[in-house]
């Protein structure tokens, strides 16, 4: 194994660790604004494999382009699905009289 990928292997390794103590101390109120956020974040990955998919240097990197097209779709629409879905535990029910 070289070195390089050793080193990349261990950098992956470690922001995994990383980011799910980060994620687990975050509180359910802050919740929402980071999905929103994460979802902004989705809308740049979808740019940029748009942009992979559209330069066609070759068979295989269309292919890779357009799957990543599809994913960065759904993780997108799903994101907003869920953030939607959330805000909506928030609101007040206006039908209910006090």
């Amino acid at each position: 194994m070289s070195e390089a990928l050793f080193f990349s292997i261990t950098i992956f390794v470690l922001a995994t660790f990383i980011g799910v103590e980060v994620i687990s101390k975050v509180p359910p109120l802050l919740h929402t604004p980071l999905m929103s956020g994460s979802n902004a974040i989705s809308g740049i990955t979808l740019v940029g494999s748009l942009i992979a998919a559209g330069e066609g240097h070759g068979g295989l990197s269309v292919v890779l382009g357009m799957i990543a097209v599809i994913f960065a779709t759904i993780n997108v629409v799903g994101g907003f699905l869920v953030t939607d879905r959330m805000l909506k535990m928030f609101k007040k029910d206006s039908s209910k009289k006090p």
